[in-house]
């Protein structure tokens, strides 16, 4: 590889576009980090960078296509701008490699999800030898949360514990972008998030593509739930979260770390994709509905105030009517607060993608809006079983689209459950990141609201960071708030992610 010299990029703008997962958010803030250090600046909303770095997601149905797309829309722009680049990374670029420089020689840069911090150099190089570089690496050079980073939130941050999954679903193409499971060290994890802490950080989420395998590589089957019970040693570190386990390695002594650690929020995170034993067979999930529903037995009677959500794929091949209504029969004993629900979509270069029985589009489109009808129906029931219970409220930054509307501020509950928060006359104003406690006065499917004004408010030092990042950039093109995925029916029709970390 040619050594190159890299020049300060003082100057120049940068807009980094996300798609994906939250491992693919984490990647985008290490992303900003890197030219942030590098000298470029964020460009403004709506302006033009001279750099655009598309972070991109192959599992979706028609990924490539969709970059292709917006690579053909920028072309005019990157004409009208002499000296403007354009880099694609993430998984998409892991997986199709120099097919991207052929398909759109306009791209100055390609770099895989294992050598983000080439990004610069890469950038530079192309710059001066006026050709496109391609530069995959098969095997992770450094963990994201090592490289400088960008966050959106001051309050709040992800934290990697590992990168990579050793499963083996058939309908997941994560592992062979991605690579085998790497852990790192749980005293570099504690010693990034006590660094956090002092920033002014006070919530973080541990990320890990099967986060509760973590301690794999180094021996240690119970590092998961030590390394939980750790971060209840941090001082000032008022939440701790992670996404997503796996119900395989999903063990005890986990229950009771969340159980036993008072900043562990009592919030699961649980990816079910079928409650059909048949079909969780095909897609080579190891556990059975009896086991996953043990599971969740197990939370509750240790943690009874616990939300539990989850993922579901319909329509996966061979799936039966009999089969989903397995699915549905899981779905109303579990009785999650949450399900994120998506239609089977094939993905080329995973083993489900030439199975027989492919299920007809339209059997999918009608059994997913039976299942969305079912999950909707019973997150209701459980969000209505939360009024007129207090709530402790972190307030965060861009989590109510409607908040300006309708008067009121939004914030996660320990829970996790969105809590919409109208003030009463004369109570002070939160900043994202200050607590509060509020009582539940109505319940919607998605969201709850407290319209009685604020019983107590505490501003926290997370408040406090949070208002002294005004005015900074932010880390990428986007807003990302660390509670899960957006929730509602979305148009058009969801597919399965195959990537939703988990």
């Amino acid at each position: 590889m040619t050594e190159t010299t890299l020049a300060p990029a003082t100057g120049r703008s940068y807009q980094v576009r996300t798609y994906g997962c939250q491992m693919n958010v984490h990647d985008s803030e290490r992303i900003s980090g890197l030219l942030e250090a590098a000298g470029y600046t964020r460009a403004p909303e709506g302006g033009t960078a001279d750099v655009v770095v598309f972070n991109t997601c192959a599992v979706r149905e028609n990924a490539d296509n969709k970059l292709y797309g917006n690579l053909g829309h920028l072309l005019p722009a990157k004409q009208a701008h002499p000296g403007m680049q354009i880099a694609v990374g993430g998984c998409l670029a892991q997986k199709d490699r120099s097919t991207i420089t052929r398909k759109a020689p306009w791209v100055d840069v390609v770099f895989g999800t294992h050598n983000i911090g080439t990004l610069p150099v890469l950038l530079e190089r192309a710059r001066v030898q006026q050709q496109a570089q391609v530069e995959i690496v098969e095997s992770l050079e450094q963990f994201p949360s090592t490289l400088p980073t960008r966050r959106d939130q001051a309050y709040a941050a992800w934290v990697s514990i590992s990168v990579g999954c050793n499963n083996t679903c058939t309908f997941c193409i994560v592992p062979a972008l991605r690579g085998k499971e790497t852990d790192r060290r749980p005293g570099d994890v504690l010693a990034e998030i006590r660094a956090l802490v002092d920033e002014g950080v006070q919530e973080v989420t541990l990320l890990g593509q099967n986060v509760n395998a973590y301690g794999v590589e180094f021996g240690d089957r119970q590092a998961f739930a030590k390394l939980l019970r750790a971060c209840g040693q941090v001082e000032g570190l008022e939440r701790v979260r992670f996404t997503s386990p796996h119900p395989r390695d999903f063990t005890d002594d986990v229950i009771a770390a969340m159980a036993e650690t008072p900043n562990v929020m009592p919030q699961l995170h649980m990816p079910l994709q079928s409650g059909s034993d048949a079909v969780l067979k095909a897609m080579r999930r190891s556990y059975r509905s009896d086991r996953f529903l043990g599971i969740i037995d197990r939370v509750r009677t240790s943690m009874p105030e616990a939300a539990i959500t989850t993922d579901i794929i319909v329509g996966f091949p061979g799936e039966t009517e009999a089969d989903f209504a397995d699915t549905l029969e899981v779905v109303r004993q579990a009785r999650f607060s949450a399900a994120f629900t998506f239609q089977y979509s094939i993905r080329p270069g995973t083993p489900a993608a030439t199975m027989a029985d492919q299920v007809p589009k339209e059997v999918v489109q009608e059994r997913y809006l039976r299942l969305l009808a079912e999950v909707d129906g019973i997150a209701l029931a459980e969000n209505q079983a939360q009024v007129g219970r207090t709530v402790e409220v972190m307030f965060a930054a861009g989590e109510g689209r409607k908040d300006g509307a309708t008067q009121r501020l939004s914030g996660r509950a320990r829970d996790n459950r969105l809590v919409h928060v109208r003030l009463a006359e004369g109570d002070e104003r939160p900043r994202p990141g200050d607590l509060a406690e509020v009582v539940v006065s109505h319940a919607a499917p998605h969201h709850l609201t407290a319209d009685g004004g604020l019983l107590s408010l505490r501003r926290t030092r997370g408040g406090d960071a949070w208002e002294g990042a005004q005015g900074r950039p932010a880390t990428s093109g986007r807003a990302v708030g660390l509670g899960m995925p957006v929730l509602g029916v979305p148009a058009p029709l969801p597919e399965a992610t195959g990537c939703s970390v988990g």
